[in-house]
Formats: C-alpha cells, sequence, structure tokens
C-alpha cells in the first residue's frame, strides 16, 4: 500500500510529464520549485526517462512556464475535469 508521500510523488511525476501543466501549479498544489521537480524527477525517473522528459520541457511542446502560455489560458486544469482540492478529488 502506497503512504501519502509516495502518492504525491507519483502525482507530481505525472503532472511533469503533461504538457500542459506549469511549474507554477505543481508549486501552489505541492510546495516545489521547479529545480526541485527536476532534482525529484532526475532521482526518480531511468536517466534515459529523465534525458526525454528533459529534452520535453526544454522543446517548447508544452507550456511549463505560464510567462510562455497564451493569454487566454488561465486555468491548470481542463475544464471537463472534476475539482480537485489539496490533491483529493472531490466527491460530488
Amino acid at each position: 500500500m502506497y503512504t501519502q508521500q509516495e502518492k504525491d510523488i507519483d502525482r507530481i511525476i505525472e503532472m511533469a510529464w503533461e504538457d500542459r501543466t506549469p511549474f507554477d501549479a505543481i508549486k501552489s498544489q505541492f510546495g516545489m520549485t521547479q529545480g526541485e521537480v527536476e532534482k525529484l524527477m532526475r532521482k526518480s525517473l531511468k536517466a534515459s526517462s529523465f534525458r526525454k522528459w528533459r529534452e520535453k520541457v526544454s522543446s517548447g511542446v508544452g507550456v511549463k512556464h505560464l510567462n510562455k502560455a497564451a493569454p487566454d489560458m488561465l486555468r491548470f486544469k481542463c475544464s471537463r475535469q472534476r475539482t480537485i482540492s489539496m490533491n483529493k478529488i472531490s466527491k460530488r
């Protein structure tokens, strides 16, 4: 069974891989800076996976920084996604 810390780490890694999730969203939810996320990714991923992730983040494919995002992109999540509060999905 996973501990809460392991669940949080899994969620941070998942958010870091997502193209449209900015580092600011990770910081607001988990309090981790971009550098801390990079260290976590380096420690948690295989070397080849880390290189692919860094290449993806650096290539500009996604919007990992809000200042590079389109002005109309003000949300951290899809409009169809259920509300998330403190990393727990709210029940309807």
